[in-house]
């Protein structure tokens, strides 16, 4: 399903600012001349009042298409490609949406696609968490966010007599390639996305010996070709800080080599090391290695190959009254939006490909 959605402009200083959201009929710029702009736009919000024309202009955008909360064990996950967004005004709007924290942050980033990538980043979280708050129609610049004692951002919702906020919980993750949200309601949830032909400076084994645990740098020396390792060190570090960021205690709290990932074989009830060069339908789990015969069985976790370029892994909490039970799904939806112009489900196609993890595609 895609859904092209409309246009409309607001006036900037007695400027009018146009823009079509209708993607295919979009201009092709290129990226240095795009982000220039929008860095020139920053600057001048943060040096003068935006006046909009008898409205503000966030209401100059059409409304984000409303989808309804995530059912329980289900996983919402949005992502954006910032290659597919070239339009300098949408650019532009999008940076409206921004707090004046979010545009000062953005302003003294360096380099144009890290800019570009973390802009999308914010706004993807603004108008992802306001697509489920319809009755109330929040607007996705009026969102007020802070963060835990362990730095997790959390929505800062405020109080009020006529509405209970939902139990929404979110994670956010990007690439300069990628900008990817995951949606829970009730259990914390933890993403990373990382690109597939990503290079490490380091050696892979000695990168590996630093972070990660005895038996996940046993796993990878048994790999001899240089390039299936590498594969399999980027996957087991996506799902590693998956499930650090799922926590939510930072990695002080949990360092890489405190903690091992195996997966169990459904069809066999056995156990091996993290593989996914095997067919079998698998459990990815935890075991703390503190403690090698306890495995953290309330954790769930999905490893994808996203857009043919990445991987993502997701790791949310299971909900109490599942105890724990193995074998249980994950419940997943996954959107490539650009928001306010498409919005595209695209779980159950090529474009969303199960590795490791019980998943269900809905």
């Amino acid at each position: 399903m895609v859904l092209v959605l409309g246009a409309g402009c607001c006036f900037v200083k007695g400027y009018v600012v146009e823009h079509l959201l209708h993607f295919r009929l979009l201009a092709k710029l290129s990226q240095g001349r795009m982000f220039s702009f929008v860095s020139k736009r920053l600057s001048l919000m943060m040096m003068t009042k935006v006046c909009c024309f008898q409205r503000n202009f966030s209401s100059a955008l059409p409304p984000l298409v409303p989808v309804k909360l995530p059912s329980k064990m289900e996983t919402h996950f949005w992502y954006v490609l910032p290659d597919e967004v070239k339009s300098e005004s949408l650019l532009s709007q999008y940076s409206e949406l921004l707090s004046p924290r979010e545009k000062k942050n953005l302003y003294h980033m360096q380099g144009d696609q890290f800019k570009k990538s973390a802009l999308l980043a914010r706004v993807l979280v603004r108008t992802t968490i306001a697509r489920y708050q319809t009755n109330c129609q929040v607007n996705p610049r009026s969102l007020k966010f802070k963060k835990t004692i362990y730095g997790k951002p959390e929505v800062d919702w405020e109080n009020g007599d006529k509405w209970c906020p939902p139990p929404l919980h979110f994670n956010i993750s990007h690439t300069s390639s990628l900008v990817a949200c995951g949606v829970t309601v009730n259990v914390p949830i933890g993403i990373d996305v990382e690109e597939k032909q990503r290079r490490l400076k380091n050696k892979i084994l000695a990168f590996a010996k630093r972070y990660f645990s005895p038996d996940e740098v046993k796993l990878l020396t048994a790999i001899s070709d240089p390039e299936i390792q590498r594969q399999e060190f980027i996957k087991l570090w996506t799902l590693k800080e998956a499930y650090v960021k799922a926590v939510g205690r930072g990695f002080s709290a949990a360092p890489f080599n405190t903690f091992t990932i195996r997966a169990r074989v459904v069809k066999m009830g056995g156990f091996h090391h993290f593989d996914t060069q095997h067919s079998e339908a698998s459990e990815i789990v935890v075991e703390s290695s503190d403690d090698p015969e306890n495995l953290t069985r309330n954790w769930q976790f999905a490893l994808l190959d996203l857009a043919g370029s990445h991987y993502a892994a997701i790791c949310i909490e299971k909900e109490n009254s599942a105890g724990g039970e193995a074998g249980v799904p994950m419940r997943l939806t996954v959107w490539k939006t650009i928001p306010f112009v498409e919005d595209e489900r695209v779980s159950g196609t090529g474009a969303v490909v199960p590795i490791s993890g019980l998943i269900k595609q809905l």
